[in-house]
């Protein structure tokens, strides 16, 4: 069975270019996305699209054949990529992931990626996991900065994953949000997965992958009049 991924183009998406759109549901270059939509990959409102010139309206669904995207080039290294370490054993790296940087080649972002510096300084990644995120067991998003570790065995990789899913790995975060909550502390305990509404966020979603975050306040500040 293909791998079909379906989304409804939301408001914030609206008069975006199909090949746009595409590129960001199936994190791949927009080069890319024109080769997936050319080879018959990607169906609008039903019908296979003949173009990603097509600017798209709000409701209208895309659907994307993931079996059918073109082989991605896989990342090298690049010396040119500053990465700031930590932490570092015969196992395991440990980066301090600066605002900014990506933590992999995908959507947009094929080059001076963390991963691409990391194959600078460790080549032996490059067969540890997944072969187009090389030594990644979790991710930050682009605007994150924090501490991110990197496997540099698969035996080591599998150990990560593996504790990463029985949540033996604890994450703690500083955030500035938007808002109030209603209670100092406590627990949001529901699955997060990609907003059918904007394919651009992650949102808590009935399909979504399971996730539980405890949260504290720890200061408030008066909203802006």
């Amino acid at each position: 069975m293909p791998e079909i991924v379906t989304e409804e183009i939301p408001e914030s998406l609206a008069g975006e270019r199909l090949d746009r759109v595409v590129s960001l549901i199936a994190e791949i270059s927009r080069s890319d996305a024109a080769i997936t939509i050319a080879s018959g990959a990607v169906q609008l409102d039903g019908a296979i699209a003949s173009t990603g010139k097509l600017r798209l309206k709000a409701g209208q669904v895309v659907s994307v054949d993931l079996s059918k995207l073109p082989q991605v080039e896989l990342p090298g290294p690049d010396p040119s990529v500053l990465v700031d370490i930590v932490y570092v054993d015969e196992h395991i790296i440990v980066v301090n992931k600066a605002a900014g940087v990506v933590v992999h080649p995908g959507a947009g972002n094929m080059e001076r990626t963390l991963v691409n510096g990391l194959l600078a300084l460790y080549p032996e990644i490059s067969s540890v996991g997944e072969e187009h995120r090389p030594g990644i067991v979790h991710r930050l998003d682009i605007g994150t900065t924090g501490l991110l570790i990197v496997a540099r065995t698969q035996e080591a990789y599998e150990e990560l994953v593996a504790m990463m899913s029985l949540r033996e790995v604890k994450r703690h975060y500083l955030a500035l949000v938007w808002g109030h909550p209603s209670a100092p502390m406590g627990t949001i305990d529901a699955p997060i997965g990609r907003d059918p509404r904007d394919p651009l966020r992650m949102a808590v979603v009935a399909s979504g992958k399971p996730a539980r975050t405890n949260y504290e306040v720890l200061v408030t500040f008066p909203e802006p009049e």
